[in-house]
C-alpha cells in the first residue's frame, strides 16, 4: 500500500475511533504511528477526506468523517497500525445467483475493485457501497467454487 493510502487510512481510523479536536491533536497520534508529515499536507488530506467538525457527547467539538454512521466511536480503540493489520474483509453469504459480501467500512470499494479486475469466471460482476459488495453469479455457480474463487483474491476469506 502506498504511503499516501496508509496514512490517508491512519487518519480514517483515528478519527473515527478517538475524540481528536485540532489538526495538531491529530499530527501528535499519526506521529505515534510512525507517520511524518507537515501541517499542510495534514490540511490537504483533511480536505479530501470531507473531514468536518460537530460538537461531541461532551460538547467539544472534534473532527467527524462524512457518513458518521458508517465510522462508530469505540470505547477502547486499538492504535491505527493495529487496525490496519485486520483484513477488509468481514464475512460472504449467497442467495441464488447473488452474493453479499461485508467487509469494514471504507474497504468494499477497494475489494470489489479488485474482484472486477481479477477475471472471475464464476462472477459477473459487482456493486459495492462502504462496508457492502453485491456480486453476481453466472448461471449455475456454486458458492463453494465462487468462495474458492474469491479466496485467491481476498485474504483471509475462509
Amino acid at each position: 500500500m502506498k504511503t499516501k493510502d496508509r496514512r490517508i487510512e491512519a487518519i480514517k481510523l483515528l478519527i473515527s475511533s478517538k475524540e481528536l479536536s485540532c489538526q495538531e491533536e491529530v499530527m501528535k497520534e499519526l506521529n505515534k504511528e510512525g507517520f511524518k508529515l507537515t501541517q499542510a499536507t495534514l490540511s490537504r488530506d483533511l480536505k479530501q477526506l470531507k473531514v468536518a467538525k460537530a460538537s461531541s457527547m461532551s460538547g467539544k467539538y472534534v473532527y467527524v468523517l462524512p457518513n458518521e454512521t458508517m465510522y462508530k466511536r469505540i470505547s477502547s480503540p486499538r492504535s491505527a497500525s493495529e487496525m490496519m493489520q485486520v483484513p477488509g474483509f468481514v464475512s460472504i453469504n449467497y442467495s441464488r445467483n447473488i452474493g453479499v459480501i461485508k467487509t469494514r467500512p471504507g474497504y468494499a470499494s477497494a475489494i470489489a475493485f479488485n474482484l472486477d479486475n481479477s477475471d472471475l469466471p464464476d462472477i459477473l460482476g459487482t456493486i459495492a457501497g462502504d462496508d457492502t459488495i453485491f456480486i453476481i453469479l453466472r448461471d449455475g455457480a456454486h458458492p463453494k467454487d465462487v468462495t474458492e474463487q474469491l479466496a485467491a483474491v481476498i485474504p483471509n476469506l475462509k
